[in-house]
């Protein structure tokens, strides 16, 4: 075993959220739109959220400390961790994500959309992320997929990344340097979690897909 794949294997999660991969995995439907699990302190729109809410473009989520949860917007699945905060806007034919600050564990399906955050504007298809705001950088993982990643402090850094197991986390700076973009562990994500976000719009995470394909002899 990679020590990549032993530290997203053991590293810390919510029980909760556990549990909920365990169900998934006992063959229980896929989850619809909305809101599915809450942990403490969680607000849409400043108003306590609800289990079962829709969260809708426009919208803003936020959780609290020791808080988290779980929702569903079409083919895309969010787990926000504490103290995080999020805008969905609309531009057009392409869904935005606004990170205003927080931490969020994130799987999209096909179409356009894009990441705007402290430090970049990330624009995605088809493809997993976790991503961290720090106090002057922003942590980003591209679990697999495509990301075009352009720095807000210098554009002339941006780059298209394509990833498929966790392979290059980045820490990228939100001042003008020399190097915005430095090489970053992996870090406070696993791959229970993303497979349980992929489950809940029906798909499996490629990892899984290949693993599938080489128990089977293919």
């Amino acid at each position: 075993m990679s020590t990549r794949r032993q530290f997203i294997s053991t590293s810390v999660g919510l029980a909760s959220i556990a549990g909920l991969a365990d169900a998934l995995a006992m063959g229980q439907k896929p989850l619809q739109s909305g809101i599915r699990r809450i942990k403490g302190d969680v607000r849409l729109n400043g108003s306590p959220a609800r289990v079962d809410q829709a969260v809708l473009p426009g919208d803003t989520i936020a959780t609290g400390a020791n808080s988290e949860v779980l929702y569903v917007m079409a083919n895309n699945a969010y787990l926000m961790r504490d103290n995080s905060v999020i805008q969905f806007v609309q531009d057009g034919a392409v869904g935005v994500l606004r990170l205003i600050t927080g931490k969020v564990l994130a799987v999209f399906g096909p179409g356009p959309k894009r990441l705007e955050t402290p430090a970049a504007t990330i624009g995605i298809r088809g493809t997993a992320c976790y991503m961290e705001t720090m106090e002057a950088k922003l942590y980003f993982c591209l679990c697999y997929g495509t990301a075009d990643i352009q720095p807000l402090a210098d554009a002339t850094q941006a780059r298209t990344l394509t990833t498929h197991y966790h392979d290059a986390p980045l820490y990228i700076g939100r001042e003008a340097g020399r190097h915005l973009m430095e090489p970053a562990p992996v870090i406070n994500h696993r791959d229970l979690e993303l497979i349980m976000l992929e489950e809940a719009v029906g798909r499996q995470p490629p990892f899984m897909q290949r693993a599938n394909r080489d128990s089977n002899g293919y």
